[in-house]
């Protein structure tokens, strides 16, 4: 897959409330949650002077009265931002793998039938991911209306243990390519396979709705998620790290 159609379409499939372009970068805003959704994508060529164009960035951001923050690919342009971002005062922030998988290679069923499916995002399945993932109470109406920005096919997953979420995630499909998201096991469940089992249930939706391939988006930090992502066949494509201004 080709790195720039899998940024573009990371951004499609993780929407900001708003969005503004300038000068070949994408600058995303949603109210603080997610580093995803409120930094700063350089995808293309830039032609402006460059430090004074990171100025603006900063007022933009200010504004808002959220921290400038920038997702950084070993493509990001120009090539020497990363590096001049950190003489101004950017500090190394997370390490995100980016990860892909043909699809033909999936064979495996989930043994667990208990998954639901669904093709909107549920008020229960919105409720469920929030206390599995620690989503704080302000931020659930932000997260509800990021989903809702979502203009590709979507599908909410979760598996039911004794008669409450134990799992959940979900996927979004484009350009033949399912781009996996929230993945998140209670921990009275963890170490039971269920990971695994909702994974396999939202690549079958996937491949049922004409996914060829899948990608992924992981910290480097996160063993357990890396050990699932390697037994189902995904592997690193590229990294993508974040720069974050001190102070």
């Amino acid at each position: 897959m080709n790195a720039f159609e899998l940024e573009e379409m990371s951004i499609n499939h993780w929407p900001a409330l708003s969005t503004m372009l300038y000068d070949g970068w994408v600058l995303r805003f949603a109210e603080g949650y997610t580093k995803r959704a409120n930094s700063i994508s350089p995808l293309y060529a830039s032609t402006h002077d460059l430090e004074q164009k990171i100025k603006v960035c900063e007022e933009l951001y200010a504004r808002r009265g959220l921290p400038t923050v920038y997702k950084l690919t070993p493509f990001a342009q120009p090539a020497h931002l990363d590096g001049l971002l950190e003489k101004m005062g950017y500090a190394m922030g997370d390490t995100i793998s980016v990860q892909t998988l043909d699809l033909d290679r999936v064979t495996e069923e989930p043994w667990n039938r208990s998954a639901e499916i669904s093709e909107s995002f549920t008020a229960d399945w919105l409720d469920a991911y929030c206390a599995l993932s620690g989503v704080q109470p302000e931020h659930r109406s932000v997260l509800e209306r990021m989903l809702a920005n979502i203009q590709t096919p979507a599908a909410c997953a979760s598996l039911r243990l004794d008669g409450r979420v134990a799992a959940c995630g979900m996927g979004v499909l484009e350009r033949n390519t399912l781009g996996v998201f929230c993945i998140v096991t209670d921990p009275d469940y963890r170490n039971r396979g269920l990971g695994e089992q909702l994974m396999l249930h939202l690549l079958r939706w996937g491949k049922a709705n004409g996914a060829k391939r899948s990608y992924l988006q992981v910290e480097t930090g996160n063993a357990p998620a890396l050990r699932l992502y390697a037994k189902l066949g995904y592997r690193e494509a590229y990294r993508y790290w974040y720069r974050v201004k001190k102070g």
